[in-house]
């Protein structure tokens, strides 16, 4: 691809962790050059990997390779005043300010928004943030396992009733879901400016994340009705979109919303001309009337062969169905590695993969580059601000720069 989506487009993220920053790497993918700048210490996500939370894979971080590919590192003190000038130079020069801080602290630095898009009015500027910027918990400090996962309602609805404690989530769930959104917020905004000549603010909490994610329990709420954390398997309106287990105690997932334009052919695939012609199975209404009895014929019919041999007979079916596979199945898919869903990343001293942004232009899939070093690209970045070697010492002296 000649030209990409954010060629010329520079991006001066001040943000950590994971869920602003992989809004910026997925700008990256995509063409845009972004300054991810991080304190003197370094970006605190760098250090998860000592915990055991970070994958590591010959040497690399790859939970922060995975939210920092394609940027640059720019180590900066921004509470120190000569750091904030550096900060605002590059302001002079960017086309998005992409921030994860907290409004007490950013108006503390004097980089709320009101501020800094009267200095830069063609600025687009974007926050993402726990909860919102308004009411009493704006200053709440906000990750995806609380915002999201824990108040967002996540936990609740996908915990079963019986457990005493509500599950866990996946690791950054919220974070990556909400990075999406707000990269499409920025791509929005850009567009505008394109149009108006003028930049704006773009918001995404991980609360409303969350929300977006429940959107059917959070209509049936709005309707009055208590959504239903863990639905009865006999109970259910249309026993072909369930999960049956197969023989080897693995899973098939069928989601035949149009039953009735898939359940002879699927009768024929089970073996079971019977069930075709049974008139409690007869159609969709009939098939809801006597859901347990549908549902107890197919777990019958599902255990009676292997998880294999449900995959080659149902692809027989032009039908949706899928089976229910492991992450590490998942790797081998051939519809992931047609596509390119996973990216390999070459460097001079190692390569490692990673998942790929899931966006494609023209049926070409992001050219995946690596992450940087903490502060890697400090003194370049200042040289090409027009800084000289005295005043980068300088810089150094007063704590700005490591």
């Amino acid at each position: 691809m000649d030209k990409q989506a954010f060629d010329g487009i520079r991006v001066v993220e001040l943000a950590q962790w994971v869920f602003v920053p992989v809004a910026g790497a997925l700008l990256a993918d995509w063409g845009a050059e972004v300054i991810h700048i991080e304190p003197l210490r370094g970006d605190p996500y760098r250090g998860l990997m000592t915990q055991g939370i970070g994958a590591d894979n010959a040497g690399v971080n790859l939970s922060m390779a995975l939210a920092n590919r394609g940027k640059r590192s720019l180590a900066l003190d921004v509470q120190n005043e000569q750091g904030r000038d550096v900060l605002l130079r590059l302001l002079d020069s960017a086309d998005v300010f992409l921030t994860n801080l907290r409004p007490r602290a950013l108006n503390r630095l004097g980089l709320d928004a009101e501020t800094v898009r009267e200095r830069y009015p063609r600025l687009v500027y974007a926050r993402g943030h726990g909860y919102g910027v308004r009411g009493p918990d704006a200053d709440q400090a906000g990750y995806d396992a609380s915002a999201f996962w824990a108040r967002g309602g996540l936990a609740h609805m996908l915990t079963p009733p019986d457990r005493d404690y509500p599950i866990s989530q996946r690791g950054a769930m919220g974070d990556r879901n909400g990075a999406m959104a707000l990269a499409f917020g920025i791509a929005a905004a850009l567009l505008r400016r394109e149009r108006s000549g003028v930049g704006g603010v773009v918001d995404v909490s991980l609360l409303a994340t969350a929300m977006w994610t429940l959107s059917s329990d959070v209509l049936a709420a709005l309707g009055g009705t208590t959504p239903v954390t863990a639905p009865d398997r006999a109970a259910t309106p249309n026993p072909l979109t369930a999960v049956y287990r197969t023989k080897d105690d693995r899973h098939i997932q069928l989601v035949f919303l149009e039953g009735d334009r898939y359940w002879r052919d699927f009768c024929r695939v089970l073996e079971r001309d019977d069930l075709a012609d049974d008139p409690r199975f007869a159609d969709l209404a009939a098939r809801r009337t006597n859901a347990a009895a549908c549902v107890a014929e197919l777990d019958g019919e599902f255990a009676r062969r292997t998880f294999a041999e449900w995959k080659e007979r149902l692809a027989q079916l032009d039908a949706p169905w899928a089976p229910v596979q492991a992450v590490t199945e998942l790797l081998d898919d051939p519809q992931v590695q047609a596509n390119g869903y996973v990216a390999t990343v070459e460097s001079e001293s190692v390569s490692y993969q990673l998942p790929n942004v899931p966006v494609q232009f023209d049926g070409v899939p992001a050219e995946l580059q690596r992450a940087p070093e903490h502060g890697e690209h400090t003194e370049s970045i200042l040289e090409e601000l027009g800084f000289g070697w005295e005043e980068i010492g300088a810089l150094k002296d007063a704590g700005a720069i490591p």
